[in-house]
């Protein structure tokens, strides 16, 4: 193997280490500051969000079905439907509008 790829796997693992282990030897008290408890609540969800919407869209044959299909599951979950019954409402919205495209 490349010597290059021993040196990215060590920077690799050294960030992934640096990123788990330093909050815990940095922060020892409670955090208090709103602003922050409020980012570190909203950053799985806004990270997930990143890698599902564009995945939404460009799974589907035609990218309008996706994206009319993102906001029939937006409005069901608006609507609280439920997981699956959003889950299906997507679902179908894709069927039919890859056989009317």
């Amino acid at each position: 193997m490349d010597r290059n790829f021993y040196i990215y796997l060590l920077v690799m693992g050294v960030t992934v280490f640096a990123i788990r282990v330093l909050p815990l030897t940095l922060i020892r008290r409670p955090i208090r500051n709103r602003f922050i408890r409020d980012f570190l609540y909203y950053v799985p969800y806004v990270t997930l969000s990143i890698m599902t919407f564009p995945a939404i869209i460009d799974a589907t044959s035609n990218p309008l079905a996706g994206l009319f299909a993102l906001m029939a599951g937006i409005i069901a979950a608006y609507k609280e439907m439920g997981l699956f019954k959003v889950t299906l409402v997507c679902c179908f919205s894709v069927l039919i509008l890859e056989f009317l495209l």
